[in-house]
C-alpha cells in the first residue's frame, strides 16, 4: 500500500500540472543600425514622406514580414500614391490594421532570422493641416511638426544612426525659415541647413545615438504665402512635456509535516480560487477591449460625454442613465412611469440624435424586460466598438487626461456663476460632463451647499411629479419656462422648481440606481454580457506568437508613428503591434 505522503505528493503535482502551461515563443527582435526619413513640403500644401530602414533581424527571431508605418493623423492619402520596395524589389502596401497608417507587406522578400535588408517606403500627395506659427514677423507664418515612425521597444535592440530631413516649400529666402528645437532628441538641437539643387531650403538632424523605439518631434515654420492650398487649423492646447498525537492516532514528524504541507497546498489553492473568482468578477466590469490601450499619440477630441464615459469605463448603469437624460434633453422621449421605467418615445424622432441614442430608444420599445435588457446590452456593445474605432491611433492616457480637464472646466463654469439662476443654467448645460465626475454627488453638494439648484428645464420629462405643475413642490422659488410635452399639440408654461444641492444630487444618483435595479438588473451580470463580446477572456493556448499585441498571427514587428500637426503639439498614430 502506498504511503499517504506519496499520495499527497502526487496530488500536489497534479494541481501544479493544471497551472503550468508550456510556452514557446518566436518574437520579433531586430536592430535598425541606420534609418533615413525625408519629409518634403510642396507648394500645394501636400507633403511627401520617405522612409528608408536598414533592418538586421536577430538570430532565432520571427521573420520581418510586415512593417507598419503611421501616417499623419487627420491626413488624407491614397494607396496608389504610396510605393515600397525591399532591397530595390517592389512590394505591396496595404492599410494597416494596427496603426493609423499603412503596412508594407514584404511577402517573398520577408527578412528571415539572422539576415538583413533595406525597406523603403515613399508616400506622395499626403494632404495635411498646417497651423499658425508663433513667429515674430510682418507676415503670417505656418508651422509644421513631424514625429517619425518608431517601433515597440520590446522588438528593437541597439542604437540607430537616424537622419531626419525637412524639405521646406519652394520660394523661401534664406533668412525666412525657422526651425523648432527637436524634442527628446539625443543629438544637436540645431540642424544642418542646406539648399537643394532646385533651390529649396532643408533642415537635417542626425544622431548615431538615436533609438528606433523612441519618439522624437521635429518641426519648422515658414511664411503662409508659400502653401496657398494649406488648410490652417487652430493649434492644439498642450501641456508640458506606483502534538505528536491525539485521540489515539499517532503522527510521526514526517507525516505531520506532510499533512501540514498538504493543508498549506489546499489553503493556497483555496486562495487562488478565491482570487480567481474575485478577478473574474472584476474582469467582467472591464468592458474595453485591450487593443484600446495600445498606445498611440495625441488626443482624440470630439467625443460626447457618453463616449468619454465609455473611455473611462464608468459603470454601465451610469452611462445608460446619461443616455436616458440625453434623449429627454433632446425631447426624444418622456418618462411615463419610473417604477417600472417606461418611456413615451417621440414619433418621429427629432434630428440630431446620436446612433446610440436611437438604439437606446428602440430598446425601450421592447415590452419584454428580458428582450429590453438584451437590446440595451447591444447598445453598449456597439458603443464600446464605436469608441474603440474612434480611438485607433490615439493615446488613451492623453485622451483621458484631456477629458478629465473638460470635467474640471465644467465644474469651474458652474462654480464661477454669480447667481443661483445663472449657476443653474451653467449646471444644466454642463451636467453631462459633471456626471462623469466619480465624486458627482459630493461635488454637487459642495458646489451648491444648502443653496438651490434649479432643476434642468427638461427635468419634468424625467420626474412625473413635476409634470403639469404650475409651481414646484416644496420650493422656495421657481423659474418659468415654456415647454411642449409630447402629445399636447402646443406649448405651456411650467414653473420649474428648485431643490437644495444635496437633494438634487441624490435624485440623480437615485435615478442611476433605479435604472440598475429596475432595468439593468444585476450590474455585474449585465456588464459581463457586454464584456463577453467586447473583451472576452483569452482562449487557452499552449504557445505564444510574439510581436502582435493586436492579433493577426504575429504578422508585424512594427509599431509606427508619423505626425504633422500644430506648432507645439504632435498627435499621431502609434503604439505596439
Amino acid at each position: 500500500m502506498k504511503s499517504p505522503r506519496w499520495l499527497a505528493l502526487v496530488l500536489v503535482l497534479v494541481l501544479l500540472a493544471g497551472i503550468i502551461t508550456p510556452v514557446s515563443a518566436q518574437d520579433y527582435l531586430f536592430a535598425v543600425p541606420r534609418a533615413d526619413v525625408v519629409v518634403e513640403i510642396e507648394d500645394d500644401g501636400t507633403v511627401n514622406i520617405d522612409y528608408t530602414y536598414f533592418f538586421e533581424n536577430q538570430p532565432g527571431a520571427h521573420e520581418i514580414d510586415y512593417v507598419d508605418i503611421g501616417m499623419p493623423l487627420g491626413s488624407s492619402y491614397s494607396l496608389s500614391d504610396i510605393t515600397a520596395d525591399v532591397d530595390g524589389t517592389p512590394v505591396d502596401v496595404e492599410r494597416s490594421e494596427f496603426v493609423s497608417g499603412v503596412a508594407v507587406a514584404l511577402g517573398s522578400r520577408a527578412i528571415p532570422a539572422g539576415a538583413s535588408g533595406t525597406v523603403h517606403m515613399r508616400a506622395e500627395n499626403v494632404q495635411v493641416d498646417f497651423f499658425p506659427g508663433e513667429v515674430e514677423a510682418e507676415e503670417e507664418y505656418l508651422s509644421f511638426q513631424f514625429e517619425p515612425n518608431y517601433f515597440g521597444s520590446e522588438f528593437v535592440r541597439g542604437r540607430t544612426d537616424l537622419a531626419v530631413t525637412l524639405v521646406l516649400p519652394p520660394g523661401l529666402e534664406s533668412e525666412e525659415p525657422v526651425y523648432f528645437p527637436p524634442r527628446n532628441w539625443p543629438g544637436e538641437t540645431a540642424p544642418g541647413a542646406g539648399v537643394q539643387d532646385d533651390g529649396r531650403i532643408f533642415y537635417t538632424w542626425e544622431s548615431d545615438r538615436a533609438s528606433s523605439a523612441d519618439m522624437y518631434i521635429f518641426g519648422a515654420a515658414f511664411p503662409a504665402r508659400l502653401v496657398p492650398g494649406a488648410v490652417v487649423q487652430e493649434p492644439f492646447p498642450t501641456e508640458e512635456f506606483p502534538p505528536s498525537g491525539s485521540g489515539g492516532v499517532r503522527f510521526d514528524t514526517g507525516t505531520l509535516c506532510l499533512c501540514l504541507f498538504v493543508i498549506g497546498i489546499i489553503g493556497l489553492v483555496g486562495v487562488i480560487i478565491w482570487a480567481a473568482v474575485r478577478a473574474e468578477r472584476k474582469r467582467k466590469l472591464q468592458y474595453l477591449p485591450p487593443k484600446i490601450s495600445v498606445e498611440g499619440h495625441g488626443i482624440k477630441r470630439g467625443l460626447t460625454a457618453v463616449e468619454a464615459a465609455i473611455l473611462m469605463e464608468q459603470p454601465m448603469d451610469r452611462i445608460l442613465t446619461m443616455i436616458l437624460f440625453a434623449t429627454l434633453r433632446k425631447e426624444a422621449a418622456t418618462v411615463i412611469t419610473r417604477d417600472p421605467l417606461e418611456l413615451d418615445v417621440a414619433e418621429p424622432l427629432p434630428e440630431g440624435l446620436e446612433p446610440y441614442e436611437v438604439e437606446f430608444l428602440q430598446a425601450f420599445k421592447q415590452k419584454n424586460p428580458r428582450e429590453r435588457r438584451a437590446k440595451l446590452q447591444d447598445v453598449m456593445v456597439n458603443l464600446v466598438r464605436s469608441v474603440s474605432q474612434k480611438m485607433k491611433g490615439f493615446s488613451l492616457k492623453e485622451t483621458l487626461e484631456y477629458y478629465e480637464s473638460i470635467i474640471q472646466r465644467a465644474w469651474q463654469q458652474v462654480e464661477s456663476a454669480d447667481t443661483p439662476e445663472v449657476k443653474g443654467e451653467a449646471y444644466e448645460e454642463q451636467m453631462p460632463w459633471t456626471m462623469l465626475d466619480r465624486r458627482f454627488e459630493e461635488r454637487t453638494s459642495q458646489t451648491f451647499g444648502t443653496g438651490p439648484v434649479f432643476v434642468p428645464t427638461w427635468w419634468w420629462r424625467f420626474d412625473p411629479t413635476f409634470r403639469g405643475t404650475t409651481t414646484g413642490p416644496a420650493t422656495t422659488s421657481t423659474v418659468s419656462t415654456t415647454r411642449a410635452p409630447s402629445g399636447t399639440g402646443g406649448s405651456r408654461t411650467i414653473q420649474m422648481p428648485n431643490l437644495p444641492g444635496s437633494a438634487f444630487a441624490a435624485s440623480v444618483v437615485n435615478g442611476v440606481q433605479d435604472f440598475a435595479s429596475k432595468v439593468v438588473g444585476d450590474l455585474t451580470s449585465f456588464t459581463g454580457g457586454v464584456t463577453q463580446t467586447t473583451n472576452p477572456p483569452p482562449k487557452p493556448t499552449s504557445s505564444y506568437r510574439g510581436g502582435s499585441s493586436g492579433g493577426g498571427g504575429g504578422r508585424s514587428c512594427a509599431c509606427a508613428c508619423a505626425c504633422a500637426c500644430a506648432g507645439c503639439a504632435c498627435a499621431c498614430a502609434g503604439g505596439g503591434r
